[in-house]
C-alpha cells in the first residue's frame, strides 16, 4: 500500500561506488509503502566544494541541486548523513546572502531527509525481523552531530535484529571527505584508533548511514588483513548481507 511519495537523492559515492546500497534504499523505502521518484538530473550535493573552501563553485552546484529537487514538492530522501546535512544547513548557509536563492534553499532543506529518520519519524516504519547478527553500529559525525538524528538508525536496528545492536562510542573514523586527503596523517590515526575499537568489539559486521564513512573503515580493515566488513543500514533492513565491494 502506498502511504506517500518521495524522491530519492542517492548521493555521489552510492551511485557511483555502491549501487547496491541505493539498491537497498529503494526496496527498503517501496516496502514502507514510499512510492519512490528518483530526478534524473541529479549530481553532486557540491558538499566537497564547500568544505574545500571553493563558495561560487559549491553555490552554482547547489543551485542546480536545487533546481532538480523543486520539480515536484514532496519529501527529499537522501541515504547520507552527510549530503543530507549539506543539503539542509549548508544551502542556506551558503546562500544567507542572496534572498531569493535562500527561501529556495530553505524550501528544500525543510522537505529533505535522511534516510533512517524518514523511516522514523515520518512514516513510524517498523522493518520485518531479519537474522543478522555480530553487528555493531558506527554512528557518523554528520548524522549524528550535523543533523542530530541518533534514535532513529539505532531503533530500526534493534527492531530489524530483535535486540539492541552495541555502538561504537561517538568518535569520528577520521574521513571527513577532503579532510582524509589535506590530513592524511590525523585521518590515519583516527582511523586506527577506530579499527582497534572495532576489533575490541568482536563484531564481524560494522554498520552505518554513510557510504563514506564505510568506505573509509572498509578500505582500513582490508589493508589490516581484518575479514570484518561494513554494511550500510539499507542493507542490514533490506536483508542483505553483501560487503561493500
Amino acid at each position: 500500500m502506498i502511504v506517500m511519495r518521495a524522491d530519492l537523492f542517492v548521493t555521489c559515492l552510492i551511485d557511483a561506488f555502491f549501487p547496491e546500497v541505493g539498491e537497498s534504499v529503494v526496496r527498503v523505502l517501496q516496502r514502507a509503502g514510499v512510492d519512490l521518484g528518483f530526478p534524473a538530473g541529479q549530481t553532486c550535493c557540491g558538499q566537497p566544494l564547500f568544505n574545500t573552501g571553493y563558495r561560487d563553485l559549491a553555490r552554482a552546484q547547489a543551485r542546480r541541486t536545487l533546481a532538480v529537487l523543486e520539480e515536484r514538492r514532496i519529501p527529499v530522501i537522501v541515504p547520507s548523513g552527510s549530503c543530507a546535512s549539506m543539503i539542509r544547513h549548508g544551502y542556506p548557509e551558503l546562500f544567507r546572502e542572496a534572498p531569493e536563492d535562500l527561501a529556495r534553499a530553505k524550501e528544500v532543506a525543510g522537505r529533505t531527509f535522511e534516510f533512517s529518520e524518514f523511516l522514523v519519524e515520518v512514516l513510524g516504519w517498523e522493518p520485518p525481523r531479519c537474522p543478522a547478527t555480530g553487528l555493531v553500529y558506527h554512528a557518523s559525525c554528520h548524522l549524528q552531530r550535523g543533523l542530530g538524528v541518533d534514535a532513529a538508525p539505532r531503533l530500526l536496528l534493534e527492531q530489524c535484529c530483535g535486540a539492541p545492536v552495541p555502538a561504537l562510542d561517538s568518535e569520528c573514523c577520521g574521513f571527513g571527505g577532503a579532510f582524509a586527503a589535506e590530513h592524511a596523517d590525523i585521518s590515519s590515526a583516527m582511523l586506527a584508533r577506530r579499527l582497534e575499537q572495532i576489533q575490541a568489539s568482536g563484531a564481524g559486521r560494522v554498520v552505518a548511514n554513510d557510504v563514506g564513512c564505510l568506505m573509509h573503515l572498509e578500505g582500513g580493515l582490508r589493508r589490516a588483513g581484518s575479514s570484518v566488513r561494513c554494511l550500510h543500514l539499507a542493507q542490514v533492513l533490506d536483508g542483505r548481507g553483501d560487503r561493500l565491494r
